[in-house]
């Protein structure tokens, strides 16, 4: 491929990407384990790392997460 075409494609495809819903998705995500990371690094006195943050997330509380956040969205669209 003609690389001027790949990169006049390139910002149409962020933009794609940045509007799609999977990536709203993996970003609320994101925020929620950060914000779960910094909680329990003050409730632990230390930074207790994304990682641990991540796993803990996933384990504890990204069930809840995604159940609440899906009926949010289906109020809203109601």
């Amino acid at each position: 491929m003609n690389q001027s075409v790949a990169q006049s494609s390139a910002p149409a495809s962020r933009e794609f990407v940045k509007k799609s819903s999977l990536y709203q998705e993996f970003l609320a995500e994101r925020e929620e384990i950060l914000r779960h990371k910094w909680l329990e690094s003050e409730r632990l006195g230390g930074d207790i790392g994304f990682e641990r943050a991540l796993l803990d997330w996933i384990r504890n509380h990204r069930e809840d997460w995604r159940q609440g956040s899906r009926n949010s969205c289906s109020q809203a669209g109601a």
